[in-house]
């Protein structure tokens, strides 16, 4: 009787099955990497194509090059409109990097500590700058500018700046700040840190990374941006992505690609230290 009531052995898995299940995951692997591959070179196809176009030994634009010449490089250093361009456009940046740090980190700040509905509305109104194009925005603040009767000048072009730089410090600083918690801030508190005390010595250590990377993300938007410097800069005040759009526009002047080579080796180095000190690819992943 019980021998009747026994259950049925399970079957075996087939030889089959195991193999098909092998020859999907490989299968799955190898299309993944060649969509990874793919996306890689067709975002990374635009700077080798210029970095070659730069050591080109034709004057004007031209890929392939008919040879190769390391003249445009070293004519760079007898350029001083270009000297003067590169210098505004680090000053620019520097001073909106940081004006944008310290506003970026106050706002995280208060949006952190408050459990208020205007959280998220001035969330989606500090993010706002994301979601329009360049030019509607430059247009946009020219127009402002202009209603209320403040002249283009270097200060304009800082605000400008600043508007379209501070979304990075704060996302950035944001996601830090909501990975941190409030514990150890708590915690300094109930030891007896005042909160400048604990905000310097518990809560800025902490986030650092991601302070550094919004800074530096800020950094390279305000610095190479075209769209708002074209609207918000005066005739007086020479922009190096402007000098170099002139460039190409009337004479395609290979300076223009060295300029770039030059920018995309700085940029480059300034990834590495930034993932030297704060594992900026880990950061950027995670957010």
């Amino acid at each position: 009787m019980s021998s009747t009531l026994a259950k049925p052995p399970a079957p075996m898995p087939q030889a089959s099955d195991y193999s098909q299940r092998q020859l999907d995951k490989i299968s799955f692997q190898v299309v993944m990497q060649l969509i990874a591959w793919l996306g890689l070179l067709l975002l990374t196809a635009p700077s080798i194509i210029i970095l070659i176009t730069s050591f080109s030994s034709s004057p004007t634009l031209q890929f392939p090059p008919p040879g190769f010449s390391l003249q445009w490089y070293t004519s760079l250093f007898s350029f001083p409109e270009l000297r003067a361009a590169a210098l505004n456009s680090f000053q620019v940046a520097l001073i909106s990097t940081i004006v944008c740090v310290v506003l970026g980190v106050s706002a995280c700040l208060a949006m952190i500590s408050s459990k208020g509905r205007w959280v998220t509305a001035v969330d989606a109104l500090v993010m706002s700058p994301l979601a329009l194009p360049g030019v509607a925005l430059g247009l946009g603040m020219l127009t402002f500018f202009a209603m209320v009767g403040v002249q283009l000048s270097l200060f304009t072009l800082i605000v400008s700046h600043i508007v379209i730089c501070t979304p990075y410090v704060v996302r950035n600083v944001l996601a830090s700040l909501t990975q941190l918690g409030s514990s150890l801030q708590e915690a300094s508190t109930a030891l007896g840190a005042s909160p400048v005390y604990t905000f310097f010595k518990v809560t800025l250590p902490l986030i650092r990374p991601g302070v550094l990377i919004g800074a530096f993300m800020a950094f390279l938007t305000s610095f190479d941006n075209v769209a708002v410097t074209l609207f918000l800069s005066d005739a007086r005040t020479d922009m190096l992505p402007i000098r170099m759009w002139s460039m190409i526009q009337n004479d395609l002047d290979v300076r223009a690609a060295a300029i770039s080579g030059v920018l995309i080796f700085i940029t480059a180095l300034l990834m590495i230290v930034m993932e030297r000190f704060s594992s900026l690819s880990k950061s950027l992943i995670g957010n």
